[in-house]
């Protein structure tokens, strides 16, 4: 009896073994090719009282990180460039995340589609996991919510 425990003990073992080396090689062929996943950390410190960090709770978002640098290295002609992004904040509402980025008196927002998409898109595309991103406007106290749905055209052409 007990030689049938064990050797049913060993089969269980040894089956979850091979479901679990399945899993892994199944997850690794089709996983996209070169595809780096940007995993941001807990950010920089950030408190109550700034002005983003209050204007989004007064929306009803939660602040849940602060701020981020993105580092970016660019291949130019051979060389080597050196840039970065930065996320003001990480926020939540609802149970979706949504990237923040607050306005700069030196940089105004052009409220265009090819403005919008050519400051905020980035930042949709760097987290795809987020629900969009937030533009707060620290000057008239507002948020925008900004969302890109890519290959997707409604309108008539």
């Amino acid at each position: 009896m007990e030689q049938s425990i064990d050797w049913f003990v060993m089969l269980l073992v040894g089956s979850l073994l091979l479901l679990w080396i399945y899993r892994a090689i199944y997850n690794w062929l089709h996983a996209p090719p070169g595809m780096k996943r940007l995993r941001l950390g807990k950010g920089g410190v950030w408190s109550a009282d700034e002005s983003g960090v209050q204007i989004l709770e007064a929306s009803g978002y939660v602040v849940t990180s602060g701020k981020h640098r993105v580092p970016i290295s660019i291949g130019w002609n051979g060389n080597r460039l050196y840039s970065r992004l930065y996320i003001d904040y990480i926020a939540e509402r609802d149970g979706k995340m949504y990237v923040v980025k607050c306005s700069r008196d030196r940089q105004p927002m052009d409220w265009t589609g090819s403005g919008i998409r050519d400051r905020l898109m980035v930042y949709a595309l760097l987290l795809p996991e987020s629900s969009g991103v937030l533009y707060v406007d620290t000057t008239d106290g507002t948020v925008h919510q900004i969302t890109f749905d890519i290959g997707v055209y409604d309108r008539e052409e």
